[in-house]
This record gives C-alpha cells, sequence and structure tokens, in this order.
C-alpha cells in the first residue's frame, strides 16, 4: 500500500500515529557527558563503567567513592558532569535517575621508539580513552 506523501499516520505498528491512551507516553531524554583525551588507559576505566551501568546516580557515585583507583576518579567526574549538565536542562531529582550509557573508548596514542639489544626497536605506546556517560532524564515539557 502507498502512502501519501504528507500523510501523518503511517501503517507501521499497532497503534501507529496515537497514543495508546488519553495520556502521553512518558518520554525519555539521555543526557550526556563526555572526557575525550583523558590521559589513561580505556582498560584500566572500563571496569568502572561497567560497575555503574544500569545504576541510579547517587548509587554510582556512592560505589566510585569508595574504589582507590585513578580510573574510578575519572568516571566519577565525568558521572558528576552528566548530572550538571541534567540539572541545567531543567532536570529534577537526578540523584535517582539511571546511567544508560557508561563506557570507555580506546583514544589514540603516542609512539616513543626505545632502543633494545641488537639494534632492536621497541614501540612505547601512550594510550588515551574517550570516557562517555549518559543518563536517562524525563523530557522536560
Amino acid at each position: 500500500m502507498k502512502l501519501k506523501r504528507h500523510s501523518p499516520i503511517t501503517t507501521q505498528g499497532r497503534n501507529s500515529g496515537s497514543y495508546a491512551g488519553s495520556t502521553k507516553p512518558n518520554i525519555m531524554a539521555i543526557v550526556k557527558a563526555s572526557h575525550r583525551f583523558a590521559r589513561i588507559s580505556a582498560t584500566k576505566v572500563r571496569p568502572f563503567a561497567d560497575l555503574i551501568r544500569g545504576m541510579t546516580v547517587e548509587d554510582g557515585l556512592n560505589a566510585l567513592k569508595y574504589q582507590p583507583n585513578r580510573g574510578a576518579r575519572f568516571i566519577e567526574k565525568v558521572l558528576k558532569s552528566a548530572q550538571a549538565n541534567a540539572e541545567d536542562r531543567g532536570a529534577r531529582n537526578v540523584e535517582r535517575m539511571t546511567i544508560k550509557d557508561a563506557r570507555a573508548d580506546g583514544g589514540p596514542m603516542f609512539k616513543r621508539i626505545r632502543p633494545m639489544s641488537r639494534g632492536m626497536a621497541f614501540t612505547i605506546r601512550r594510550r588515551f580513552a574517550h570516557i562517555h556517560i549518559g543518563i536517562d532524564v524525563p523530557e522536560v515539557t
């Protein structure tokens, strides 16, 4: 079946084009914060991103507070930044909102050459990480 070009309702899915009841659905937005080119390896940060994913912001900050690792400090700063971004956009009770996206991706590398025995060379890789965190926040209308 061909649809008209400016038709507001499509034929895909059940109840498409209208709400299933008289109330609007709860629209959620993801507020993000990131620290790009963080001077730490992504493998050192990734376990802490896995730790807080799915937690509330308050629980995530409490879990990271008592970790004695440098990677936890990086994640903690980005999580506080995401919390401040959500508050800046008008969200309330940000502590109770869930962390939907927490990941640490590998960034670029500084490569250095170190001389080794018998005329060989060893490459020293100084790694960077891109840390991204997203908080699920209800849309303010």
